[in-house]
């Protein structure tokens, strides 16, 4: 089979790597239907993560279970299955205390444990998955073409967005801003407005962006950055501030500009993978009761919620995939990613 290797800055290839095998009983071999470039990829790409030796890449798939261990009850072969961006079980105390990316025997695609154990990366053509019986969900069908986008935003950045909001406190007339316009910001201002706030507004500079922002749901666009962005926020709500406010980038000016625009007594929401920087100003936070909630989303607990309106087409989180490509391609994938010629990159298998 093939994977996607990467092996330095900058340096993706897509390689012949050995087959997958069942080694544990409770794990499953999946054949990839699609999988994708993720925002969080880029920070070893560009070398901001260093890589220190050649491995696995990847973290969001869908596909079809072709082997299962002897103890795997909850998918079968045949299945079409989506994987959330880590391996858990789905039962330990963290698990059932809704923190499922703390898992207790958890895991991420491409780690480099000792065992190798979740060695596998998601970008390849098989996928071996630990812990099958919590990680992976069943579709109740064979999905059709059209929904496979879709369903494969709910592996990462449909519930990473929706955790923003949930993190925030986002809900019926709710006024929301959301400080990012890649797939995570996007999926965000959907999932606001899905939980009902009544005022999105998406901060975003790209016309693409803004017009699936719109789409999705945002009343307002504001493309100012900064204290001249902050001031816009302010100038629109009563000059105080929203209510919520998700932060979906990671850097110190994101943050930044996330606390700036939250009203005094409102929460941030984050979900922007932190390596940029950010800091929380205490005394801010507590001079103006601003809460700070959110982290890294535990998307398997949100797949069952959101499922069934993606399979009814009641949302449309795939639209954010604005370029597809074969997967053998994928070096190509990164390099648009990298270069903001596309939002997201849908890889083929």
């Amino acid at each position: 089979m093939f994977a996607t290797i990467i092996h330095a800055e900058r340096d993706i290839r897509f390689e012949e790597v050995p087959d997958p095998v069942l080694s544990t009983g409770d794990d499953a071999i999946v054949r990839v239907v699609a999988a994708c470039v993720c925002g969080s990829d880029l920070w070893p790409y560009r070398g901001v993560t260093p890589t220190v030796r050649p491995h696995r890449i990847g973290h969001e798939f869908v596909g079809i279970v072709e082997q299962i261990g002897p103890e795997v009850t909850a998918v079968g072969v045949g299945d079409f299955v989506i994987a959330p961006f880590y391996v858990c079980d789905n039962t330990c105390v963290n698990c059932r205390n809704g923190v499922s990316t703390s898992c207790l025997h958890g895991g991420w695609w491409g780690s480099d444990d000792a065992d190798g154990a979740f060695a596998d990366g998601a970008q390849g053509q098989l996928v071996r998955v630990p812990r099958a019986n919590g990680t992976l969900v069943a579709t109740p069908e064979q999905p059709a073409e059209h929904l496979i986008p879709s369903l494969l935003t709910l592996a990462d950045v449909m519930g990473t967005g929706h955790h923003a909001a949930v993190s925030a406190g986002v809900g019926p007339g709710s006024s929301v801003v959301v400080v990012g316009d890649g797939a995570v910001g996007l999926c965000a201002v959907l999932a606001a407005k899905r939980l009902g706030a009544t005022t999105v507004v998406a901060m975003s500079r790209h016309p693409e962006r803004q017009a699936l922002a719109r789409e999705f749901g945002a009343t307002h666009i504001i493309e100012e950055r900064g204290d001249e962005g902050i001031a816009r926020v302010l100038e629109l709500f009563d000059g105080v501030g929203a209510d919520c406010v998700l932060e979906c980038v990671g850097t110190k000016e994101s943050m930044a500009q996330a606390l700036g625009s939250t009203r005094p007594g409102g929460t941030v929401g984050y979900v922007g993978v932190p390596n940029g920087g950010p800091e929380l100003p205490v005394r801010t936070l507590f001079d103006d009761n601003i809460g700070v909630n959110g982290g890294v989303a535990p998307v398997r607990g949100y797949i069952e919620e959101l499922l069934p309106e993606v399979l009814s087409g009641a949302i449309e989180p795939g639209r954010v995939f604005d370029l597809e490509l074969p997967l053998d391609r994928v070096a190509e994938a990164y390099a648009a990613m990298d270069e903001r010629r596309a939002i997201k990159v849908l890889l083929r298998a």
